[in-house]
C-alpha cells in the first residue's frame, strides 16, 4: 500500500534543516507521501519521468533558482512558498507605521540622551485610526497588511501597475498612480520588490511629493529608494521615516541616516522570525497535499508571474493598467 504513495524528495542545506522542517509538518507529509532527504548545495537537475512538482522554500522569491519555463514545458508545477515571511513583514510594517506617527525614533533618542521632557520632542503623537495609508506594491505582504489594518478603518491607496484591478473591490482598496499615492497619504509603505525597473524608483522628485508630517516606511528593499534623495528630504525634518531596509546594507557606521532625529531604524529584521522559517515548509506541505489530491497548489509560479515580478514586458503583449511611466510589482 505504501509503495503507491507519492514520493517526495527534500534537498536541503543541513545547516538550516532543523529550523525549517518542523517535526509536526514533516510527520504530516510522511502521512501521505514517501519522504527522503538529501544534503543540497549548488545546482540540481533531475530526469525523473513522473515529476509532478518542484518547490523552493528558502531564499529570495519568485523562482530565482528554478527554471520555471523548462519545468512548465514538461508539465511540472513550480511552487515557491518563500512568501511565508510576508506575515512578519506585514506585522513590522504595521508597527513601524504606528511608531512613525508617534515620532517614536526622536522620542527614544531624547529619552536615552537624558532630555528632561522627551514627550515634548518632535511631532505631536498621532493615531493611525482613520488615516490614509498608501501602499507601493500589492503582493503577499500587502494582502496580509490589509487584514492587519482593518481594525484601524484606514483609507487604502495602492500603486501597483501589475496587480489585478479586481482586487480593489475584493480587498477594499483604491488603485492610483505613484505620484497620487505619495502626495495624498498620511503613511506611505514601500513593499515593492527590487528589480532592474524598481531600483531607485523613489528618488528626490518622488520623495518631495510626500506631504509634510507624513510617515514613510520601507520594509521591501533599500535600493528601491534613492538614499541620497531620502536623506536630503529627511534633513528638512518635515517627514518621518521608519526604515527596516537600507542601501547599502549593513548601514555604514558613519552614514548620515543614523544620526537624523526623525528616523527610526531597524536592521532588516522584518521577516527573520523562527515562525516564518517553519512556515515556508508548512505551506509547501499544504501545496503538496493539494497536488496529490488533484487540486492546484496556491503558491504555484507561472511564466506570467515570474515576468511580472521581474517587471518584464507583459507576456500577453498588453501593458497592465497603469504601466508605462512607473514600474512596479507587488512583493
Amino acid at each position: 500500500m505504501s509503495l503507491h504513495r507519492p514520493a517526495v524528495g527534500i534537498a536541503c542545506d543541513p545547516r538550516i534543516r532543523d529550523s525549517y522542517l518542523a517535526p509536526a509538518d514533516l510527520a504530516r507529509l510522511e502521512s501521505f507521501a514517501r519522504v527522503s532527504t538529501a544534503d543540497f548545495a549548488g545546482q540540481w537537475s533531475t530526469t525523473a519521468p513522473r515529476l509532478l512538482m518542484v518547490g523552493d522554500l528558502e531564499g529570495d522569491r519568485f523562482g530565482g533558482r528554478v527554471d520555471v519555463a523548462a519545468a512548465s514545458a514538461r508539465g511540472v508545477r513550480v511552487v515557491d512558498t518563500t512568501h511565508g515571511s510576508s506575515y512578519p513583514v506585514a506585522e513590522w510594517a504595521l508597527a513601524l507605521s504606528i511608531m512613525g506617527l508617534r515620532d517614536a525614533g526622536r522620542r527614544f533618542r531624547a529619552l536615552v540622551a537624558g532630555v528632561p521632557h522627551p514627550d515634548e520632542a518632535g511631532w505631536p503623537p498621532r493615531e493611525l485610526t482613520g488615516r490614509t495609508v498608501g501602499l507601493i506594491g500589492f503582493g503577499h505582504i500587502a494582502w496580509r497588511l490589509v487584514e492587519l489594518l482593518a481594525p484601524f478603518h484606514v483609507e487604502l491607496l495602492v500603486h501597483d501597475p501589475y496587480a489585478p484591478r479586481e482586487l480593489a473591490d475584493a480587498l477594499g482598496v483604491t488603485f492610483a498612480p505613484l505620484d497620487h499615492v505619495l502626495a495624498h497619504s498620511d503613511v506611505v509603505i514601500c513593499l515593492a520588490p527590487l528589480t532592474s525597473q524598481t531600483r531607485g524608483m523613489l528618488g528626490a522628485r518622488e520623495l518631495d511629493l510626500l506631504r509634510p508630517g507624513s510617515v514613510f516606511v520601507n520594509v521591501s528593499r533599500g535600493a528601491v529608494v534613492d538614499t541620497a534623495g531620502l536623506v536630503a528630504r529627511l534633513r528638512r525634518d518635515d517627514i518621518i521615516a521608519c526604515l527596516d531596509v537600507h542601501d547599502p546594507e549593513p548601514i555604514p557606521v558613519d552614514a548620515d541616516v543614523r544620526n537624523l532625529p526623525n528616523v527610526f531604524l531597524s536592521p532588516h529584521i522584518a521577516g527573520t522570525t523562527p515562525e516564518s522559517r517553519s512556515r515556508f515548509f508548512r505551506l509547501m506541505v499544504d501545496d503538496l497535499e493539494r497536488t496529490f489530491t488533484g487540486a492546484e497548489p496556491r503558491a504555484m509560479l507561472t511564466a506570467r508571474i515570474v515576468s511580472v515580478r521581474n517587471a518584464a514586458v507583459d507576456p500577453e503583449g498588453v501593458d497592465p493598467p497603469g504601466a508605462g511611466d512607473e514600474p512596479g510589482g507587488g512583493s
